[in-house]
């Protein structure tokens, strides 16, 4: 199973309510954090809780890995593909 990207990108709006962003407005390389889309430790927690909803994923906030993965839609992208062909 290869996850789209734009699935990603579309629970990223959604879960963070952003209005006024389509999914083609977000660079699947930007960094999510900081620059980029600019989400804060808040955007991180709801969006870890999104993806362990939507696909059955378990994250740890204090883990290295996990901070790594959230890097941008890519990173979040090609864990959850590695996750879910488990």
């Amino acid at each position: 199973m290869n996850l789209p990207e734009e699935d990603i990108k579309q629970l990223i709006i959604n879960t963070l309510q952003l209005e006024d962003v389509m999914p083609q407005d977000i660079d699947a390389e930007a960094p999510l954090f900081g620059e980029g889309l600019g989400l804060d430790s808040i955007d991180a927690l709801e969006l870890g809780i999104a993806l362990q909803r939507r696909y059955g994923i378990t994250l740890s906030a204090e883990s290295e890995e996990t901070r790594r993965h959230f890097a941008s839609v890519r990173s979040i992208a090609q864990m959850v593909a590695a996750f879910t062909n488990k």
